[in-house]
């Protein structure tokens, strides 16, 4: 966590629908489906903690699609 800012958010849209068995994966993370996709999105610590939550996606099989940075 950024001591100035506070945490970061992202949108983190991977390729399908999750079930709950592959979204119980991320407990601290909304998610919504998008079409025939699914967007992850919450706040996250600092970048080692998106680097830790792409290395999740990936071990996974997941697609990952898009990163995006937003307000909280």
């Amino acid at each position: 966590m950024d001591e100035a800012t506070g945490p970061v958010c992202y949108e983190i849209r991977v390729r399908g629908l999750l079930g709950d068995t592959l979204l119980s994966a991320f407990p601290d993370l909304r998610a919504q489906a998008r079409g025939s996709d699914t967007v992850l999105a919450g706040p996250l610590a600092d970048q080692a903690a998106l680097y830790g939550l792409l290395a999740q996606i990936e071990a996974l099989g997941l697609e990952l699609i898009e990163v995006r940075r937003t307000g909280c």
